[in-house]
């Protein structure tokens, strides 16, 4: 007995884990061998590929594509028409297949509670960090470190968030949440949570 809800318009298909709590969206598609953790929500219109993982509390909203090796770790945040890739050099003639006499794909790493703004793309091969924010519209194309707002197109680190969102202000290399006053350390381009 399957202790998720789906809307009767989705596709679930044969050999998926999903996991209690979760709630699958209109027109929606979870191909086979993929894996979803408990109490995720998946908007309308998304598809789910057999090589995904979904940990759990992830939430990706309406029109979004979660691609074969992309990894989206605990409480994970996708905003609508984000767009993941897995392959750097696509060719319709020459198709990979995951693995083949022309390449591979390529894995992506969403870490935990890190939030992806509407409309972003994350090209593979990169590594979101934990409590990262990533500005709608911004096209990733390296690695976002832990705690860092990433705007624009490339992507650019313009500033440290909180893990409750809310910008961190730093004095010197100590920092500190506007909002919820939690407490953060940066050495260069690591941030930390200290309190």
């Amino acid at each position: 007995m399957e202790n998720y809800w789906f809307h009767n318009t989705s596709e679930i298909c044969e050999n998926v884990t999903v996991g209690n709590g979760t709630k699958i969206w209109h027109n929606s598609q979870v191909l086979s061998g993929a894996n979803i953790g408990k109490n995720c929500v998946i908007g309308h219109n998304c598809v789910v590929y057999g090589k995904a993982v979904l940990g759990d509390g992830v939430k990706i909203q309406s029109n979004t594509d979660v691609w074969d090796l992309v990894t989206l770790e605990d409480f994970v945040f996708v905003g609508p028409s984000v767009v993941f890739t897995n392959d750097k050099n696509p060719r319709a003639k020459y198709p990979k297949k995951g693995s083949s006499e022309y390449g591979e794909w390529i894995p992506t790493l969403v870490k935990s509670e890190a939030s992806i703004g509407a409309n972003a793309t994350i090209l593979c091969g990169t590594v979101i960090g934990k409590c990262a924010l990533v500005g709608a519209g911004t096209l990733v194309v390296k690695d976002v470190p832990d705690y860092a707002l990433v705007v624009g197109v490339p992507g650019k680190v313009v500033g440290w968030v909180c893990e409750c969102g809310n910008k961190i202000q730093f004095d010197n290399d100590l920092g500190e949440c506007t909002v919820c006053s939690k407490k953060y350390k940066k050495d260069g381009d690591v941030v930390t949570k200290v309190s």
